[in-house]
């Protein structure tokens, strides 16, 4: 069979399993991988069991940082370190800039943190800001909401972009560098829009069913310092060895000083040790403030562990997805249809992927999905051919299709609606186009880069 036609018969399989079927993502993965293993070349004892072992290989490269990140994200919000940081942005900018410091501290907390999770987190702020301001409460849950889903969505060790980068064989530290550059600029923009949008289309605070608002004593949360430790720490780390590599280029005077210091820097920016590192200084942290008991802390650990059991299965289906379209030749594929040894025009393979992703997540909502399987695909297409930039570009643009058409088939569209308080026709007029502008800023972005910073 045609590698186009397993393709097609792979995302039919996944579409309608999540779609029609109402299946689990991590169910139909596994059954998309099964059946191209099925169609595709190779020998027929080995269908199965390769499914099996991609599907272990993915597992190994991004499970434990998966599990690892969801402690750190459940210790920092009950140590109050969550609470630390957003408090530490309001007094620094001011209450005038209000919207600017839930957007700022959104950004923050979503390093480490689910999305879900910082808007669960900062909701109750932005309506305290109403009931203080009587004005902007939409301003305020588009700005904490354009910021948590651009980090979300390009920064590891979220599983959407750290699923990719173990796709496309990105090294992670430049993922999470070049995620940040894209990243700032698109909540910048959407920051501007929900401004724009809140005077041309006001929303009153509403009360919500089943949701109080309780408030913590100043004095009962850590300092600013231990507070950032674990968001700052495993960045610092990852991306250090990515550093000295860069100096070795820049700076191959001192070749013989970098190679020395390059394998240090390989074992302490391993993203394994560093996530682990962050979350045993989240868990001291949540420890010295709530001073749990033995059993409290061993329940903390496990809520987390539980959640992100799920999200390692569907990022490992997704990765033996991948594997087995390449086992289908997709790659030589479209080198045949590309021209075999040409490069690829740089904007046409970005805007692929970005137009792959976009479809995959207006039809079945997840981002997290989407990404995957788009990584797949896109790193499939790109074997054997050469790009004119690094693939952390491609990456990129692949994490802002992820931000298309966002609407009733999104997890994410529910917890704007139901927590921030708003009707399901004011969430598709001001969180679909908000999430539109900033995956549109997320790829004008990275084609600007791709072609003026191409990192290669």
């Amino acid at each position: 069979m045609h590698p186009f036609l397993i393709l097609l018969v792979g995302m039919i399989v996944i579409l309608g399993g999540i779609i029609g079927l109402r299946l689990n993502a991590f169910l139909a993965l596994v059954v998309a991988a099964i059946v191209v293993s099925f169609l595709a070349p190779g020998d027929q004892v080995l269908r199965i069991s390769r499914v099996a072992d991609a599907f272990g290989k993915t597992a190994g490269s991004v499970g434990i940082v998966i599990a690892l990140a969801a402690i750190i994200g459940t210790a920092m919000t009950e140590s109050g370190a969550a609470d630390r940081i957003v408090g530490s942005f309001l007094r620094v900018l001011g209450e005038r800039r209000d919207g600017v410091a839930l957007g700022a501290t959104a950004f923050v907390l979503s390093l480490p943190v689910f999305f879900d999770t910082v808007f669960f987190l900062l909701a109750p702020l932005a309506r305290s800001m109403y009931a203080r301001t009587h004005r902007n409460y939409l301003k305020y849950l588009l700005a904490m909401t354009a910021s948590g889903v651009a980090t979300h969505t390009l920064v590891p060790p979220h599983p959407g972009p750290l699923a990719v980068a173990d796709t496309l064989g990105v090294d992670l530290g430049v993922m999470i560098l070049v995620g940040i550059a894209v990243a700032l600029p698109a909540a910048i923009v959407g920051y501007l829009f929900g401004t724009w949008l809140d005077r041309r289309m006001p929303i009153p605070m509403r009360p919500i069913p089943g949701v109080e608002q309780v408030e913590v004593h100043p004095d009962a949360l850590p300092s600013l310092l231990p507070a950032l430790l674990p968001v700052l720490l495993p960045v610092f780390l990852i991306s250090l060895g990515t550093m000295v590599d860069a100096m070795r280029v820049w700076a191959p005077g001192y070749a013989a000083q970098w190679a020395l210091i390059r394998p240090v820097t390989s074992v302490i920016g391993n993203p394994n040790l560093a996530l682990l590192l962050a979350a045993i200084a989240a868990m001291m942290l949540y420890r010295r403030q709530q001073k749990p008991s033995h059993d409290q802390m061993a329940r903390m650990v496990e809520s987390s562990l539980m959640g992100a059991g799920v999200v390692i299965l569907i990022v490992a289906a997704g990765g033996a997805f991948g594997a087995m379209l390449q086992a289908a030749q997709i790659g030589p594929a479209i080198q045949a249809l590309f021209g075999a040894g040409r490069q690829v025009s740089g904007v046409s393979i970005l805007l692929l992927g970005f137009a792959v992703t976009a479809v995959l997540k207006v039809a079945q909502g997840s981002s997290t999905v989407a990404m995957i399987t788009a990584a797949g695909m896109m790193g499939a297409m790109i074997k054997g051919i050469t790009l004119p930039f690094h693939p952390v570009y491609l990456g990129t643009a692949i994490s802002a299709g992820s931000l298309m058409g966002s609407w009733m088939n999104d997890a994410g569209f529910w917890v704007f609606s139901k927590i921030g308080g708003v009707t399901e026709v004011e969430s598709l007029r001001s969180w679909t186009p908000l999430l539109m502008g900033v995956g549109v800023a997320s790829m004008l972005t990275t084609l600007l880069l791709a072609t003026f910073v191409p990192l290669r």
